[in-house]
């Protein structure tokens, strides 16, 4: 058993031989794109599978994955976690969200060559999106990996949950005092942090922490703001 495999085991995920080959196109895709284009700084075989493989697929430890759930991955940049999460369980149907076009084109290969369906990309921004009615309030799951703080990444991304639905973000290290900090935006925007699982990454003493946000009310209007007012001006 590979080492992918053990650390997979631990999360109760077991792969068959077409999943573990998706995984390894995959990998070989992003190495060999990630010369000509910036993806990636973590290129190493092993470090690509726990910094990125099993880390986006530890979601499991805060949500059941094995159903139809609808799902935008907003930040996407080289598919993390929206595209692992597809592969391991193929019955969620995702929505991969990012704001530059080069990252998107890398994407639609990836899912041609793996061959995966219920899928899709969309480029632009997700002040804009999270605005159009065919992706607001559309989604039973929002996730993200992307490096912004608590209170900017619950506008990009709560507005594109359905009351009842979840947004989780991953986050790095502790994350107590970044929560207590984004309480008021949270509130704000429809959402209600319920809990925060926090592990270490497979085979590192790297933290990590999966906040676990809920939709209770619908987003107001006003939400989100236009395109560079959430990150300038924290709610």
């Amino acid at each position: 058993m590979s080492k992918f495999e053990k650390a997979l085991e631990k999360l109760n995920i077991h792969l068959n031989e077409k999943q573990l080959s998706q995984f390894q196109t995959y990998y070989e895709m992003l190495i060999e794109t990630n010369k000509v284009m910036n993806l990636t700084a973590i290129t190493e075989y092993d470090e690509v599978v726990d910094k990125h493989f099993v880390d986006s697929l530890s979601l499991i430890q805060a949500v059941d994955l094995n159903q139809s759930l609808k799902v935008i991955d907003v930040g996407t940049g080289a598919g993390f976690p929206g595209i692992p999460l597809k592969i391991a369980f193929p019955e969620l149907k995702i929505v991969l969200l990012d704001s530059l076009n080069k990252r998107i084109n890398f994407l639609n290969k990836v899912i041609e060559a793996l061959e995966l369906t219920d899928i899709e990309t969309i480029h632009g921004r997700a002040e804009d999106f999270g605005r159009n009615p065919k992706y607001r309030e559309q989604f039973d799951l929002c996730v993200s990996r992307a490096v912004a703080n608590l209170s900017t990444l619950s506008e990009y991304c709560v507005p594109f949950v359905q009351i009842g639905g979840h947004f989780i973000p991953y986050k790095s290290g502790k994350v107590q005092e970044e929560m207590e900090v984004s309480q008021r935006a949270v509130t704000l925007l429809g959402g209600s942090i319920v809990d925060c699982l926090s592990y270490n990454l497979a085979d590192t003493d790297m933290e990590r922490s999966l906040v676990i946000i809920e939709k209770v009310k619908p987003t107001k209007k006003a939400y989100p703001r236009k395109a560079g007012k959430p990150s300038k001006e924290p709610l």
